[in-house]
């Protein structure tokens, strides 16, 4: 009988003690940095979910997120070791790996790549190839050296003399017809709407071949090799986040959105989750029946060879170094979505 009360008191003090040590400073969270794109919004809403409802807190993760910008260097800031993850992009990561500058990407939230091309309602612009009627077209920059080669290669009639630069104001676009904007998905088309009274025609390249991934969680090849558990608990703390964004209470990761970015308003937020889901941007192609962030070899391997053929990207890369399936397409998360 006093074997038996020693070792049940036995039990409970370990059992205290390992209560009273997972308590203690020396046990506390992995502090972890994710570096956005861009001010804070809508599309980065679920990063801001898993922060606002506590779901990198259960997932032993406490995050920060440094928000991008004009003058941010996010991506820098991830090559230099100086944050842990990053919203890249495949083009990005191609780049790195042709550089040999060792980061990948282990998640793709976004299967679409928002960017579309904008043009006036009244302009007898119907269908993506009617964008090459048009006298001009203004785009960036990268979207020039890009996907306006993209266009060049795979559509009739685009031709260099359509190019103007954008720069990101779109006052030049509404004062000529003949003319289409680029612009992104969740953003543009509302700002346009607001200011001319009139709802332009949206074209998504995703939807006419476009095919890189967006909106990805980048990072290291040292963090994968040296804290898998780590990335995926964020992988999947991330993934979590985005189902309760857009099928959840998602006020107060909103909440944090306006604080991050004070220009952001709520109606602007509300257009941006409905586009998100009329165009599958999230959820499509694999992710409809793997789960969000899903990544494929064979997407990303069409986008590269997209790349190579416009001679963005040389054959010699190796795509394979630039992402990982491994901690994705596992279904996490779908039981969420209501």
């Amino acid at each position: 009988m006093l074997e038996l009360l020693r070792n049940a008191a036995l039990s409970f003090s370990l059992g205290l003690g390992a209560a009273l040590a997972m308590a203690a400073p020396g046990y506390a969270l992995d502090h972890v940095t994710y570096g956005t794109n861009w001010l804070a919004q809508a599309e980065h809403g679920g990063f801001y979910q898993a922060v606002a409802d506590g779901t990198y807190a259960k997932y032993g993760l406490d995050v920060k997120i440094v928000q991008g910008g004009p003058n941010a260097a996010n991506s820098a800031l991830l090559i230099a070791g100086k944050i842990d993850f990053y919203m890249g992009g495949p083009q990005e990561e191609l780049s790195a790996v042709a550089q040999g500058i060792p980061i990948l990407d282990v998640a793709a939230i976004f299967q679409k790549d928002p960017q579309v091309l904008l043009a006036h309602p009244d302009a007898g612009v119907d269908k993506f190839e009617d964008l090459a009627k048009l006298k001009t077209i203004f785009i960036s920059k990268d979207g020039y050296l890009s996907y306006f080669e993209w266009m060049k290669a795979n559509f009739k009639g685009f031709r260099d003399e359509q190019y103007k630069p954008y720069t990101f104001n779109p006052a030049p676009f509404l004062a000529d017809k003949q003319s289409a904007q680029q612009g992104y998905l969740t953003s543009e088309p509302y700002e346009i709407e607001k200011q001319a009274g009139w709802s332009p025609k949206v074209f998504l390249l995703a939807d006419h071949g476009y095919a890189p991934y967006s909106t990805m969680i980048t990072t290291s090849q040292t963090m994968v090799d040296k804290k898998p558990d780590l990335v995926q608990r964020f992988v999947d703390a991330s993934i979590e986040g985005w189902y309760n964004y857009l099928y959840g209470d998602n006020s107060k990761a909103n909440a944090l959105i306006k604080a991050d970015n004070p220009e952001m308003t709520d109606g602007q937020i509300a257009y941006s989750i409905a586009k998100m889901k009329e165009y599958g941007i999230i959820e499509s192609g694999e992710a409809l029946d793997k789960g969000i962030g899903c990544i494929t070899d064979a997407h990303y391997k069409k986008f590269y060879d997209e790349m190579v053929a416009i001679k963005v990207v040389k054959s010699e890369v190796d795509y394979k170094k630039a992402f990982t399936t491994a901690f994705v397409c596992k279904g996490k998360g779908m039981a969420l979505k209501k």
